[in-house]
């Protein structure tokens, strides 16, 4: 950065200022011109541009170490002789969503304009068809596409990261039974249609939008699809042999505790970047102060829900329960996703707490309907996506709980219905469930032909 460009910097930035504090010394007035300096200064666009920019990389890295924590958690969560092949899924699932919203997701989120069905001024219904483009190398100011808000490249990169999100949420639900290429090919299309399409609908400027649903980062848009898209193929592809056998459910206790206490400590880590990095701007105090607030309740909702699911399971069980415990704090954190900016600290953290209550509750539910959900990602995504979009009415005054209510059964329906489809797609032609020899064997062994220590293969 001209080092001359610095000694402009207003103070209204905070990490600019830093980087000024030289140059602003040597230009100091008495306090009394200063003052009406401070409130008569604006910050330089290019300034704002820089900052915004910086807010997008780090937000879409802490988002990307997400991808490690869902990998943890589900490796952790499951037998050991399905443990690699549930590696290689979050690692293919990732690149295939990277790819996908670079070729067809992208532009159909965010047509900015450009609607093949509707349009920003009625509500778009259906993005522009296109591959993703960035500036050019070394691009000025005169020619960046938008010189208010951030570079394209950035922008591109953190909203990549929420599409890869929602394929991960997908993946611990049909652990240990569902074949690899189907998977997959599932993957490809939810997120090169299934999630930008839903997403352009509020994020991109569409009919949702228009209507005033509020979902600031994704309780519905990315957590609750991830959900209704599992939901949907658990459905269609059944329990885990075994699992529910007469009338009792069979524990089927994880590989590893440990690990998959460290993937919800990095997703505990990388939601500060997912929620925080949504407020899209950095160059204001108020901004600055708005993201900080934003770390606090999401932090705050964290560890509310821990401190419910550790509560509750000693009340019902007897004895704590981790796993429980664990998803305890990512239904606090799915449950603060859609309004993370305007609750206290105490509202951040009882709407964190009752996530976690959602929690405990939801899981033995699912199993009494016989839905076996390995990682327990339906009580958390789904049906805490859906209690913390309706709980943004709690403390938004902007919020209206009719259109909430209404656009969660909008993009629940689409969700469900053509994930659904393509499930039943895929079911016909590929086949979707390993057979039940290879399900006994373990999936590292009957798909990837490694390998599983005897001991483990009994499980």
């Amino acid at each position: 950065m001209d080092m001359n460009k610095i000694k402009n910097i207003s103070g209204l930035a905070v990490a600019a200022a830093f980087l000024a504090m030289p140059a602003l010394a040597q230009d100091a007035t008495p306090a009394a011109d200063a003052a009406e300096a401070v409130v008569a200064s604006a910050v330089p666009t290019d300034v704002v541009w820089i900052l915004n920019s910086l807010l997008f990389l780090i937000g879409g890295f802490l988002v990307f170490w997400m991808a490690a924590g869902f990998a943890m958690l589900e490796a952790g969560l499951v037998r050991s002789k399905n443990v690699t092949m549930q590696l290689l899924k979050n690692v293919a699932l990732f690149a295939i969503a990277c790819t996908a919203y670079y070729l067809i997701g992208y532009n159909l989120m965010y047509p900015l304009g450009n609607w093949s069905i509707g349009s920003d001024e009625t509500g778009g219904y259906l993005g522009a068809f296109a591959m993703a483009a960035l500036e050019a190398v070394g691009v000025g100011a005169d020619a960046v596409d938008d010189y208010s808000y951030a570079s394209t490249g950035s922008d591109f990169f953190f909203q990549v990261m929420f599409c890869a999100t929602t394929a991960s949420i997908v993946s611990g639900t049909l652990a240990e039974r569902i074949k690899l290429w189907p998977f997959l090919a599932f993957t490809l299309v939810l997120t090169a249609l299934i999630y930008p399409i839903q997403a352009s609908w509020k994020w991109g400027g569409g009919f949702l939008d228009a209507m005033g649903f509020l979902d600031f980062a994704g309780s519905t848009v990315v957590h609750s699809v991830g959900g209704w898209a599992a939901l949907a193929g658990v459905l269609i592809l059944g329990p885990r042999l075994g699992k529910y056998k007469d009338g009792k459910v069979v524990a089927m206790p994880g590989s590893n505790l440990s690990l998959a206490t460290l993937g919800t400590f990095i997703l505990w880590l990388g939601w500060f970047g997912f929620n925080g990095a949504s407020q899209l701007a950095m160059g204001s105090i108020g901004d600055a102060a708005d993201i900080s607030r934003i770390f606090a309740n999401t932090n705050a909702a964290a560890a509310g829900g821990v401190i419910a699911a550790l509560v509750l399971t000693q009340l019902l069980y007897k004895k704590p329960d981790l796993t429980m415990v664990l998803n305890g704090a990512l239904a606090g954190l799915v449950s603060i996703t859609a309004e993370p900016l305007t609750p206290t600290l105490g509202s951040a953290t009882l709407i964190g707490a009752f996530g976690g209550i959602l929690v405990v509750l939801t899981v033995p539910l699912l199993d009494k309907l016989k839905i076996d959900d390995v990682v327990g990602a339906i009580p958390v995504h789904l049906v805490c996506g859906i209690y913390g979009t309706i709980a943004v009415v709690f403390t938004n005054p902007d919020a209206s709980l009719m259109v909430q209510l209404t656009s969660i059964v909008v993009v629940g329906l689409f969700t469900f219905i053509v994930s659904g489809v393509v499930w039943f797609i895929l079911k016909a032609t590929m086949g979707i469930r390993a057979s039940a020899e290879d399900e006994y064997l373990g999936l590292d062994k009957a798909e990837l032909g490694m390998e599983a220590y005897p001991e483990f293969a009994k499980g």
